[in-house]
């Protein structure tokens, strides 16, 4: 994996060897990075990587210009990770890392980002809670997105809240914002 665009265009992001990722593939990282570009600013904004895995997708918003990603993941070498590569990109100021599973870290005292991103595995019992809890409860700002990748198993294109969903082969990008899509 490398990263599409921005100051650190071109750097390599390797995969942890831990067995538990799923990268999200260029293809789908591409589309959905061009859908978030034409649409809104990268500068400024605050993003949340749940499941961060790699740090595929907060690496390529730090890329484009945001001002700080949290990178939250339950797993110790994820972190860890994470953590090495920001030092070696050198935009270790610019990240804070959380090790927790993401349902406890949904739990704390909510805080509304500009951009969430969450990748989680393709059967996590707890994506509609997710969904729900991020929209209801004050982690997205008035014109947040919460872009969601599952499998193509998951259907959100009817949720009331959804204005993006596409596949990419199995997976799925979802993109939620907290106002109701105008259906009419």
């Amino acid at each position: 994996m490398r990263i599409i665009t921005g100051k650190l265009k071109g750097r390599k992001i390797p995969v942890p060897d831990t067995g538990e990722l799923r990268p999200t593939s260029d293809r789908a990282k591409e589309g959905l990075f061009s859908v978030i570009a034409a649409r809104r600013f990268f500068e400024g904004c605050r993003v949340l990587d749940l499941f961060a895995g790699s740090g595929n997708l907060g690496l390529e918003a730090i890329s484009r210009g945001v001002d700080h990603a949290i990178f939250v993941d339950r797993n110790p070498e994820h972190i860890k990770h994470i953590e090495k590569l920001c030092r070696e990109f050198n935009v270790d100021k610019q990240i804070t890392t959380v090790l927790l599973p993401v349902e406890e870290y949904l739990k704390g005292n909510p805080t509304p980002f500009d951009l969430i991103f969450a990748d989680p595995p393709y059967e996590y019992i707890y994506m509609n809670k997710m969904v729900e809890t991020i929209l209801e409860n004050g982690w997205l700002n008035a014109e947040g997105w919460f872009i969601l990748e599952h499998d193509k198993r998951n259907d959100f294109s009817s949720h009331a809240h959804c204005f993006y969903s596409k596949a990419y082969g199995r997976t799925t990008v979802s993109i939620f914002e907290v106002q109701p899509v105008d259906s009419g």
